[in-house]
C-alpha cells in the first residue's frame, strides 16, 4: 500500500513536470531545486544556446570551487553522448558539469560520463528523488504545480516489535 502511494506520487510529479515545464520553465525549476540544496544559481537568459543553462556555486561570492555548470533537458526521451560531450566541452579545470533530464541517458552518454570525474548525470528517477526530498523548500509556484500533502501510511508490522514493546510496558507497570 505505501509503495503504491509512493509510486503514484512519483508518477504524478513526473507527469506534471513533463506537461507543464518545458525549456526555460524546466531550467528555472532545476535552478530552484538547486537553491533548496544550498546552491546559489545564475540562469542563462531565455533563448541562450551555449550548452550551459545554469551556473551554481556554494559560496555567496561565487569564488570557491567547485563551480557547477548545469545543462537541463526537459524531454522525456534519452539524452545522447553528443549532448553530454557538448556540456563537458564547456567545463574547465576546477569546475563540474551536471546534466539534468526528465528522461534517461543513452548507454554511450553514461559510458562517457563514467570516464569523467567532474561530470554528473541526473536522470528522471534521480530528479524525482531530489524533488521529493526537498519539496518543502521549493518555491510556492512549484508547490502549486505539484500540490502534495504529507500523509502517514501504516506499514506492515511483524510480531517482534510488538512483543518487545509489550515486554517493555510490562516491566514499567510492574
Amino acid at each position: 500500500m505505501a509503495e503504491d502511494i509512493g509510486q503514484n506520487t512519483r508518477d504524478f510529479v513526473y507527469k506534471q513536470l513533463a506537461q507543464h515545464l518545458k525549456g526555460y520553465g524546466f531550467q528555472s525549476f532545476v535552478a530552484n531545486l538547486l537553491t533548496t540544496m544550498g546552491y546559489r544559481t545564475l540562469e542563462s537568459p531565455e533563448g541562450t544556446e551555449g550548452g550551459v543553462d545554469i551556473i551554481a556555486h556554494k559560496d555567496e561570492l561565487k569564488l570557491e570551487p567547485p563551480i557547477v555548470k548545469v545543462q537541463v533537458k526537459s524531454r522525456e526521451g534519452p539524452v545522447g553522448a553528443p549532448e553530454v560531450q557538448q556540456l563537458f566541452g564547456n567545463v574547465s579545470q576546477g569546475e563540474v558539469g551536471l546534466l539534468v533530464t526528465l528522461g534517461s541517458f543513452s548507454r554511450q552518454a553514461t559510458e562517457f560520463a563514467k570516464t569523467r570525474s567532474n561530470l554528473r548525470l541526473i536522470n528522471g528517477d534521480e530528479l524525482l528523488d531530489f524533488v521529493l526530498s526537498h519539496y518543502e523548500q521549493l518555491d510556492p509556484k512549484y508547490k502549486r504545480l505539484l500540490p502534495l500533502k504529507k500523509v502517514y501510511v501504516p506499514e506492515a508490522v511483524g510480531e517482534e516489535p510488538i512483543a518487545k514493546l509489550s515486554k517493555t510496558e510490562s516491566a514499567k507497570n510492574a
